[in-house]
């Protein structure tokens, strides 16, 4: 739960005045709920001025907010698309937007979207000012870090093998991960993923099986265009998703297409509990 009370620098804001109001965060602004706080001021620190316009402009970064491509993005966009309801603006502070801005940009690029200009760090206010900082280093040693999806060129998907190559595969691999995927139509008429995880094996270390499935989810997000190649239809598909864990980046090297009369892949996830590899 983002605590606003622990993010304040202690110094002087600037007052609302009469001009704005305290709304609901609708229902249509997920990435805002859960943050702490359920009213937002109108107009916001975006500038929308009606509800209709904080939804529509909001949905862009909703995605962004499901890859959790820095542990502040949500409490650094909310603060901006639905700013909490205190009687002065607190902005998020200029290191919070560098911190995001570094984790995430590349994210964006990976989706054809430069890091807008109206998210330029300049504008937020120094860390000395009232603002949203980022949290302590002490918190960083205190949470697990875990290793990081990148965006990568999508591995084609195999459909023609023997479960002797899958086993070999596996042999090199640190995780295989079965993902059950499909698509729906939003509101707003574009596409929406619901991914379903279930961990197969995980050689790394420490890593355990609903942190594996977390860091896949993200993976499909961060690369839709290989979550898009791989549902071409609205109905669910499923595949083995296979890859190493290098340097803290996630890459997955192998995609296998999960038909239901399947037997070599049913057969190579069976045989791998007893497998020795060479």
């Amino acid at each position: 739960v983002f605590a606003v009370s622990g993010f304040l620098r202690v110094a002087t804001g600037f007052d609302i005045g009469l001009s704005t109001k305290c709304v609901v965060i609708p229902k249509e602004m997920d990435m805002c709920h859960k943050i702490g706080y359920s009213e937002m001021r109108l107009p916001n620190l975006m500038g929308h001025t009606s509800m209709a316009e904080v939804i529509l402009k909001s949905t862009t970064w909703q995605h962004l907010a499901h890859t959790d491509c820095h542990p502040h993005v949500r409490t650094f966009l909310c603060s901006l698309f639905a700013p909490i309801c205190l009687d002065t603006f607190i902005h998020p502070c200029r290191s919070m937007c560098v911190a995001v801005r570094d984790s995430c940009a590349p994210v964006l690029a990976c989706h054809g979207h430069p890091w807008p200009d109206s998210l330029d760090c300049d504008r937020f206010p120094a860390d000395e000012d009232m603002c949203l900082a980022s949290l302590t280093k002490e918190y960083k040693y205190l949470h697990k870090v875990l290793p990081k999806p990148a965006c990568q060129t999508c591995p084609a998907v195999e459909e023609f093998f023997t479960h002797k190559t899958v086993l070999e595969v596996f042999c090199d691999s640190n995780f295989a991960v079965k993902v059950k995927l499909s698509k729906k139509r939003t509101v707003f008429g574009d596409q929406e993923y619901n991914i379903e995880c279930q961990v197969e094996f995980i050689t790394q270390g420490s890593l355990l099986p609903y942190e594996t499935q977390s860091m896949i989810q993200k993976w499909l997000l961060i690369n839709e265009n290989c979550t898009q190649r791989m549902t071409p239809t609205y109905r669910p598909m499923v595949y083995l998703l296979v890859g190493n864990i290098e340097e803290g980046i996630i890459l997955v090297n192998q995609v296998y297409r999960w038909q239901r009369r399947d037997s070599q892949l049913n057969l190579a996830t069976q045989k791998w509990r007893y497998h020795k590899c060479l």
